[in-house]
C-alpha cells in the first residue's frame, strides 16, 4: 500500500545578503524559506523509523549551506536548493521550495518578495 504525504519545514529564517543592491550585499537582511515535498510515507507509518522518512534536518542543512552563498536573484537561491536537494533525495515525488525576501527595497510598501519554483520527477 502506498500513501503519499506531505513533509513540510516552514519559515526557516536566516540572515543573507541576496540582492541587486550594493546595500543589500552589505547590510544583508531576513529571508525565510518554505519547503514542501510529497513522498510515499507507507513505510515510516508502519515503523516509526526515521530511516523510512524524509529527514527534515537534513533538508535544512542544505537550505542553510545554500542560503550561505550570496546571489543577486531569489530565483537563483531557490534553484540551487531545488537542484541540491533534487540530488539528495531521490524519494521526492515532487516538492517545492519558496524563498522571501523581507522589505524588499522598493519604491514603497511591501512586506515580502518571494520566488516559489516546484520540482516533479
Amino acid at each position: 500500500m502506498e500513501n503519499i504525504g506531505i513533509i513540510e519545514l516552514e519559515g526557516m529564517e536566516f540572515k543573507a545578503y541576496h540582492g541587486c543592491l550594493e546595500q543589500e550585499k552589505v547590510r544583508g537582511n531576513v529571508f525565510t524559506v518554505d519547503f514542501r515535498g510529497e513522498l510515499d510515507l507507507s513505510a515510516a507509518a508502519e515503523s516509526d523509523n526515521l530511516n523510512d522518512t524524509l529527514n527534515y534536518g537534513e533538508i535544512y542543512e542544505i537550505v542553510a549551506e545554500e542560503m550561505s552563498i550570496p546571489s543577486e536573484l531569489l530565483e537563483n537561491v531557490a534553484g540551487r536548493i531545488v537542484k541540491a536537494i533534487e540530488g539528495n533525495f531521490p524519494q521526492l515525488v515532487k516538492f517545492s521550495v519558496r524563498v522571501s525576501k523581507k522589505r524588499p527595497p522598493v519604491d514603497g510598501v511591501a512586506q515580502w518578495s518571494r520566488v516559489t519554483l516546484y520540482h516533479k520527477r
